[in-house]
């Protein structure tokens, strides 16, 4: 079958089994809420969301065996290093794990969770029917998209997200059948469930006045998106730090978010029931209760995905975007209070796909996850001038995304199609040339003469007689007066001239760093030694030329 209807089908799949999988997940959040409710009247109420996140916690790292994470760097990271490969597992634990945490009350999103289960779904079905990488890569991105289309019944949000987060690059191969996979996701939740988030029927007329207005909002969403990724990146390194079990550290941090609760409790949960009112400009309150908000769900977050709770950002970056909207909205209207603005829901709106934008460095996915779920154009002005501000201030101060941060400071980020992917899908263990002669250490320079003359290296490694350790280097041009003496035939020994401290490279080294070791140290060629054990010369001319030939394999497709 031809590679691209294959992938298309398969892709479709995907899509249905990352949508069912999504369905599943919110089914599961609806009966924990629902037989949770009888328990909110109690005093100690509080303790639920510690007590799920505690349990989540122990079944990820007791039962599965899988560390807490927010899902998408997990999935990006399999994807930019591992050629797709997830566990089977990973298709099923973080919703049950997020269920626990979210159904309990903590702040978290849904979608991290399922984006994860949808892409393991993928990387599966991919290993299931022998597919080659570039292949259960791109059913990896199949999945993420199927199951963040379903969370939302959003095919375009779902699509672009995943081609710009997970993929990290446009591709003619991949985004028909990324595609194809959202709209099944899609097609899922709308024969199911009913969506959460859909606002098809309002309709905002924004003047030019409120699309000025909307450049504030911009740097007010960059501001709280940049607080925000702070606020869990400090609150993880903080939770890391406490000498205590993981599971012990997520039922503090989760009591801590039902005590905000206590007083707040718009902020618990995913927040979209919240969001329903302030788009619909039903949600009451002044600036000042708008401003505790936004400081309140950015703090719970922090504590429920710090301290050990499982869930994305999505969610409560859309909680936290409306509510910095309607802040804002409520800040103008104090301010000039003469002006005719459009009506405070578009500002939420706004809002969602500003934090969006900021946090993840992402507009494309915050503008047309606005339409989506709008299913209108009314607001594509002011979107996509607070997306592309936003990010682009965000990216001042925080230079990757949330998603991105952490793998990119630990060397585990390759982009597509840049030097350092290209190198990372070559192996040292493919360029070893292995036609050199070993000498010992002990031969006389008349003997080694003769081996010269019967090869066509320069270079000669030397070893240990006895244990076969390496033991340094002769280059031909290092000894070359000795050659044409003959006098020292019998009185010098290889290891009187060798070369002891030579760079070396590990069979496990990777080939980004073995080039500029080359380059900074001038050298064409460089000996591979495994356990003290010669293994094989890696030259220059091998590594660019094997280069050439895999960045012409990847460019094709």
């Amino acid at each position: 079958m031809d590679d691209r209807l294959l992938l298309i089908a398969f892709g479709a799949v995907v899509g249905v089994c990352s949508g069912l999988a999504a369905v599943a997940l919110y089914y599961g959040l609806v009966f924990m809420v629902e037989h949770l409710s009888v328990l909110r009247e109690h005093w100690w109420v509080f303790v639920l969301p510690g007590i799920g996140m505690a349990v989540s916690s122990l079944f990820l790292e007791k039962v599965v065996r899988e560390g807490a994470g927010h899902g998408v760097p997990e999935v990006v990271y399999s994807v930019s290093r591992h050629g797709g490969l997830l566990r089977l597992r990973s298709s099923f634990s973080r919703l049950i794990s997020n269920c626990l945490t979210i159904g309990s009350g903590g702040s978290a999103g849904p979608e991290a969770p399922v984006i994860i289960s949808g892409a393991s779904i993928g990387s599966n079905i991919a290993k299931l029917f022998s597919l080659n990488e570039r292949q259960r890569i791109t059913l990896v991105g199949c999945g993420s998209a199927g199951a963040l289309s379903a969370i939302f019944n959003a095919p375009v949000a779902g699509m672009v997200f995943t081609i710009e987060i997970i993929m990290g690059e446009w591709s003619a191969a991949n985004v028909v059948p990324i595609a194809v996979a959202s709209v099944a996701g899609a097609q899922i939740t709308r024969l199911l469930r009913a969506p959460e988030v859909s606002f098809t029927h309002l309709s905002f007329n924004v003047d030019l006045t409120s699309t000025l207005a909307s450049v504030g909002l911009a740097v007010v969403t960059a501001a709280v998106s940049i607080i925000f990724a702070r606020a869990l990146r400090y609150s993880h390194h903080f939770s890391d730090k406490i000498p205590l079990p993981v599971w012990i550290r997520a039922f503090i941090g989760g009591c801590l978010v039902g005590a905000i609760g206590l007083m707040l409790p718009g902020v618990l949960g995913e927040g979209y029931h919240s969001i329903g009112k302030m788009v619909e400009g039903a949600f009451a309150g002044g600036l000042g209760l708008m401003v505790l908000l936004v400081a309140a769900k950015i703090l719970a977050t922090a504590l429920t995905l710090g301290w050990g709770g499982s869930g994305g950002i999505f969610a409560p970056c859309l909680v936290i975007g409306s509510f910095a909207g309607l802040m804002y909205h409520r800040f103008i209207d104090l301010l000039w209070p003469g002006l005719s603005w459009v009506n405070e829901g578009c500002y939420a709106l706004l809002g969602m796909a500003g934090l969006i934008s900021g946090t993840m460095h992402a507009p494309l996915t915050g503008i047309f996850l606005i339409v989506d779920i709008t299913g209108r154009y009314d607001t594509i002005l002011p979107l996509i001038l607070v997306s592309a501000l936003s990010t682009t201030i965000c990216h001042v101060f925080e230079p990757a995304s949330f998603y991105l941060r952490d793998l990119i400071e630990k060397g585990q980020y390759l982009k597509p199609r840049t030097d350092a992917k290209v190198l990372a899908d070559m192996s040292i263990s493919e360029l070893v040339e292995k036609d050199c002669r070993t000498v010992p250490r002990n031969m006389l320079l008349g003997d080694f003469v003769k081996v010269v003359q019967q090869s066509h290296r320069d270079y000669f490694p030397v070893v240990d007689e006895n244990t076969g350790e390496f033991q340094g280097m002769i280059h031909l041009n290092d000894i070359r007066p000795y050659l044409f003496d003959s006098v020292m035939y019998e009185t010098v020994f290889l290891e009187q001239i060798m070369k002891i401290n030579v760079e070396t490279v590990d069979i496990h080294d990777e080939l980004s760093d073995v080039l500029d070791r080359m380059d900074a140290n001038g050298l064409f060629s460089m000996p591979v030694v495994s356990s003290n054990r010669f293994v094989g010369m890696i030259s220059k001319a091998t590594l660019l030329d094997r280069y050439r030939n895999e960045l012409i394999v990847q460019t094709q497709h």
